[in-house]
This record gives C-alpha cells, sequence and structure tokens, in this order.
C-alpha cells in the first residue's frame, strides 16, 4: 500500500483547519492527535519554536539569577565530574564558582544553541527513519514542525522544575523516576537508569511518536510503543557507560 505524503491529504478527505499559536501549543498538552492533524495540514513552526525557546531561557536565566541556582550550577558540576570518577580539586572547585558567575550566558546560548540543533537534528533522523520505513513522503518541513511543537511538552516541565529546583537548590531533574528510590546508592547503575527516565519526557516522547503517526497515517500505539523502547534503551546504555566509568558496574 503506498502511503500518502503530508502534503497530499487523501481524495475527499478534509484538511483541517489552521490553529493559532496559542491554540496549537495547549492542543499539543490536552488533544494532541487532531492539533498534529491541523500542524501537519498546516506546518508552520517558528512561532513555537520561538516561545519554546523564550519559555525554556527564561526559565534557566530566572533560576540562574539566585544565589540558590549558581550553587546549584556548581553541585551539579562537581557531580558530574564525580560521577565519571574523577576527585574535584580546589582549584576546580574554584573555577566552577567562576562558571556560575556567568551562568545566565552560559544557559541562554546553551538553550538557544541546544534546542535548535536538537530539533533539526531530530527531524532530520526522523524524517529519514519513516520516509524509509514507511515509504513516506513528508517533507522535512513537516516533520520540523512536528518536532517543534512537541517542545511544548518540555517547556511545560521547564515551567514545573524550576520552582521545585530553586527550593531544592539542585539543577537535578525533580521529575523523573529516581525521585521514588531514595534508598538507592546514586553512584548505581539502577539509580542511575532511573534518574535518566523523567516522567516529562516520557510525555514528550509519546506526543512526538502521536505526532509522526498522524503525519504518515499510521496507527499511533506501535510508533508509541516504538520510541519508548528506543527511550529504554537510551537510559540502559547511559546508565551502563556511567556506571563503568564511575568504576562501579
Amino acid at each position: 500500500m503506498t502511503s500518502t505524503s503530508a502534503n497530499e491529504p487523501a481524495p475527499g478527505t478534509p484538511q483541517a483547519a489552521p490553529r493559532s499559536l496559542l491554540a496549537r501549543s495547549l492542543g499539543v498538552i490536552h488533544s494532541p492527535t487532531p492539533t498534529f492533524a491541523a500542524i501537519t495540514a498546516h506546518p508552520r513552526w517558528l512561532g513555537v519554536l520561538v516561545l519554546t525557546l523564550a519559555i525554556n531561557s527564561a526559565c534557566g536565566i530566572a533560576l540562574m539569577r539566585t544565589d540558590a541556582g549558581r550553587q546549584a550550577f556548581v553541585d551539579q558540576m562537581v557531580r558530574r565530574t564525580e560521577a565519571i570518577g574523577n576527585q574535584v580539586s580546589d582549584v576546580q572547585y574554584a573555577m566552577f564558582e567562576r562558571m556560575s558567575e556567568c551562568g545566565v550566558m552560559f544557559v541562554a546560548a546553551g538553550t538557544l544553541i541546544g534546542s535548535v540543533v536538537g530539533v533539526a537534528a531530530l527531524a532530520g533522523l526522523l524524517l529519514g527513519v519513516f520516509n524509509v520505513g514507511f515509504d513516506g513522503r513528508a517533507s522535512y518541513r513537516h516533520v520540523f514542525a512536528v518536532v517543534a511543537h512537541s517542545g511544548v511538552i518540555l517547556a511545560v516541565r521547564s515551567l514545573f522544575a524550576t520552582p521545585l529546583n530553586y527550593a531544592r537548590e539542585s539543577f537535578a531533574s525533580p521529575t523523573t523516576v529516581g525521585v521514588f528510590f531514595p534508598m538507592l546508592d546514586e553512584a548505581s547503575a539502577a539509580a542511575r537508569f532511573l534518574g535518566f527516565i523523567d516522567l516529562f519526557f516520557v510525555w514528550w516522547v509519546i506526543v512526538l511518536a502521536i505526532g509522526m503517526s498522524v503525519l504518515y497515517g499510521r496507527p499511533a500505539r506501535p510508533i508509541v510503543l516504538g520510541f519508548l523502547c528506543v527511550y529504554v534503551v537510551i537510559a540502559l546504555a547511559w546508565a551502563a557507560g556511567m556506571a563503568m566509568l564511575g568504576g562501579r558496574v
């Protein structure tokens, strides 16, 4: 069976009406399937990309402008260094403190570059996989719009996590499965695996899978399960790698 292109709806199938940026952003949260139908019919992406970048940047900058945020930044750098089996010297700690004073710049630049590059790269990867695997004919613009709109979920995560991170004085995600298992050794592979499984990222993966299923006219369930399996495999690989670098298995 030949799949229908995102640019060529099946005969007799009415295209979804265009929606405003606000309607699309809220729709991704509460009704992703009809929302992605409208997005794929009218693949606008610039507005939602700017919106999510603004939210993520504002949350990060607001946190880094506080003493708690700067200390959390230093603590995170220390944990990352120790996670691969290295000890932090006084000189390194002082360097981390100096870096925290420029934390606003790091957060702004990192969010801008990381988000744009991440969306572009993921869209390219998904375009190749789905166009080859499903014999699809969707354009890069359509896939980019789906990926960009799924980022609304990650912006919601920023809004939810930032006040919690300020209260906890930590950049560690407060929404991972690992928070429910505080008895585990932080350096263990199990703790690292559970710490990688973020509930908001799971939500994002599901929404992204729904968007791709709508774009390619495929059932959502197998695509959602496939995406979740990939996420779990990445988490397992990361946990195993970090455990080995840290000198533990």
